[in-house]
């Protein structure tokens, strides 16, 4: 396969992911950046070997060099010594082999096998529940330096009380609400709907957000979407997670406050309290049960309560000696 047969190559399987596929918008995003930086590095040695000096005998020779699957090595040879971290180097990879299985499959052959490197399993960082009641309750909304507190507090709300992805989010419609209910349809990955739940508080901060600052943003337009900025237009990404940096500044102890951060506290207090884990991976909207795993770190402590209170064999010894008195 030679470089112009590479793009349009490219740009078939961009449309197959977005239509075929329905992969998320980020994903979309992140294999069009990975195929158009190995477009960039073919590029340029292309541009190398363009020198008046070579002769078209020698240019014949390097004819091979030029094919996909020696560019594929090279490539991912370069990739390597970029020092790039583990997931990076693993996304980028794992894009190349959904290429491959693409053009394999309009029978297009590669010779290549991706080995992506073997990641470390991070424990998710979450915050405590005090340090979550207190920046929802315990701070006024005077005190939050933010035009719309109640926009604001909501989103933290409804962040924690569902554990929807920052992506999810944003894209929530006002009619995909039912406030009665307390139940909101989500669009997750691979444009996947599902149901996530949401208890009175959360409900009350969006009532009140509703009824009071986002009739005020609205003004000349209409607009779906459930959050809005000043100008009545889908709030972004970006803006959420400015307004969970907002609140970061007002916690006690100075630590990292991220959107995902709330859905890995969210999926790690459900679990703490006994949630099962098929129940939190259908809230997440995780695909396999693998992924919720991450969260059953919880500490020996609260094992031990957790199996003092709810091992029935404690419950007959507490009968036992009930029964002896």
């Amino acid at each position: 396969m030679d470089f112009q047969t590479f793009n349009e190559k490219t740009k078939d399987f961009l449309a197959f992911l977005e239509i075929e596929k329905n992969v998320s918008p980020n994903t979309l995003r992140a294999y069009q950046s990975d195929l158009a930086q190995l477009a960039e590095f073919w590029k340029k040695i292309l541009d190398q070997e363009k020198s008046p000096e070579k002769t078209q005998e020698k240019k014949e020779e390097r004819k091979e060099e030029y094919e996909l699957d020696r560019i594929l090595r090279r490539y991912t040879v370069s990739l390597f010594y970029k020092k790039l971290s583990k997931q990076s180097l693993a996304r980028k990879l794992s894009c190349l082999r959904s290429f491959q299985r693409f053009l394999e499959s309009i029978g297009i052959m590669l010779t290549l096998n991706f080995k992506s490197p073997r990641l470390d399993k991070k424990l998710p960082s979450t915050l405590s529940v005090d340090e979550i009641f207190y920046l929802l309750d315990s701070i006024k909304d005077t005190d939050l330096p933010t035009k719309y507190p109640a926009r604001d507090k909501a989103i933290f709300e409804l962040l924690y009380a569902t554990g929807v992805r920052c992506s999810e989010l944003v894209a929530i419609k006002l009619i995909d609400i039912n406030i009665n209910d307390r139940v909101i349809k989500v669009l997750g990955k691979g444009r996947k709907e599902r149901l996530v739940l949401f208890g009175t508080k959360a409900a009350q901060a969006l009532t009140y957000y509703i009824g009071q600052e986002r009739q005020k943003m609205l003004r000349y337009q209409d607009n779906p979407a459930l959050f809005l900025n000043c100008q009545g237009e889908k709030l972004t990404t970006r803006s959420v997670q400015r307004i969970f940096e907002m609140f970061r500044k007002l916690l006690k102890i100075d630590r990292k406050l991220t959107p995902h951060k709330i859905r890995h506290s969210f999926a790690t207090h459900l679990l703490n309290e006994g949630t099962d884990l098929r129940i939190i991976q259908e809230l997440l909207g995780h695909k396999t049960i693998a992924t919720t795993e991450i969260y059953t770190h919880v500490s020996n402590q609260q094992l031990a309560k957790m199996c003092d209170e709810k091992h029935p064999l404690n419950k007959f010894d507490h009968t036992i000696f009930d029964g002896e008195k």
